[in-house]
């Protein structure tokens, strides 16, 4: 088959059909775009997983003063009513040497503990002035208010829960805390954010597969003419079919170099320049280009093989050659 010939049909059935096959460029670009988009969204948040499930500690708060004398308040205000029933926190006073020393010694021997970090009441009240110095709290805080604690750090840290099962309700410990049910939730709302995402690129797929059948039907109709006397001199099948063929393939092409675009935009203007959220939100951990550049080649095969599937399929049933 010479090349001149399949060229020539393309561009004459792209000129035939010119405004539907900007409704298939568009299509196939915005369905495209959203799928690379809803690939990186994927990547973003495994990144971001990794970058401060890393980051986060299990905190450890230890009873100390104020937190016994709250507890014993309550403990007596309390008694009429329960029969005197304790179990208060910290309803045994401040934490005690001994006792930190055995939370300590238990930590140190939990196999995913990678570190433990004591910090002191005047440690904390140091750190908590560093960051909140500016706010009109901070001037009635005073150290004996700060709990002593221990910082954990896991080597799994999705395994968060076994430190809070195994030292909660502990004599000493006012309470455990850590921050993955925070994280949980912003993860589980990305998570949804790029289901929805791919459920729009779902709709705009089907979308553009239909312009594409209905734009290679057209098209075969307008040439009815040609064909029927290719197929009266013997042509095969696959000659008559694959200009029409080519033609889908060229305009999901430029719906795929179209998405290609932007997506290199909006990494360009959004995460690195314009917008520049990389600059102004210092502690996400934004993918960078080769996450964008690694998804161009899947976005470019989908592009052609899309169309070039759907206008074989509609040829098959409506030329039936």
């Amino acid at each position: 088959m010479r090349a001149q010939f399949v060229m020539s049909e393309i561009g004459v059935g792209l000129r035939r059909n010119l405004t539907m096959t900007f409704a298939v460029i568009i299509s196939v670009a915005l369905s495209l775009a959203l799928f690379g988009g809803s690939l990186l969204m994927r990547d973003q948040v495994s990144a971001m997983k990794g970058y401060w499930y890393d980051k986060v500690n299990v905190s450890i708060y230890l009873c100390n003063e104020a937190d016994a004398k709250d507890s014993a308040d309550a403990k007596g205000g309390q008694a009429g009513a329960a029969g005197g029933g304790g179990g208060a926190v910290c309803s045994k006073g401040a934490v005690t040497a001994e006792q930190k020393k055995s939370i300590e010694t238990d930590l140190k021997a939990m196999d995913l503990v990678d570190s433990v970090h004591y910090e002191s009441s005047d440690e904390a009240y140091k750190h908590y002035k560093e960051r909140f110095g500016h706010t009109a709290l901070a001037s009635v805080i005073t150290p004996d208010q700060m709990p002593d604690s221990f910082r954990v750090k896991l080597k799994q840290p999705e395994k968060y829960k076994v430190i809070t099962s195994s030292f909660a309700g502990r004599d000493g410990v006012q309470s455990v805390e850590d921050q993955h049910n925070q994280l949980d939730n912003l993860f589980g709302m990305l998570s949804a954010l790029n289901w929805a995402a791919l459920g729009i690129m779902l709709i705009m797929l089907v979308v553009a597969l239909l312009l594409i059948v209905n734009t290679v039907r057209v098209s075969a109709f307008s040439r009815r003419r040609e064909t029927g006397i290719m197929r009266l001199v013997g042509a095969s099948s696959f000659y008559i079919q694959v200009p029409f063929i080519m033609e889908a393939a060229f305009a999901g092409l430029i719906g795929a170099v179209v998405a290609c675009g932007m997506l290199g935009v909006g990494q360009y203007f959004v995460i690195d320049h314009g917008v520049a959220l990389r600059a102004k939100m210092e502690l996400i951990n934004f993918i960078g280009w080769d996450s964008v550049l690694t998804k161009l080649p899947l976005v470019l095969a989908i592009g052609v093989l899309m169309p070039s599937l759907a206008a074989f399929i509609a040829l098959r049933k409506y030329l039936k050659v």
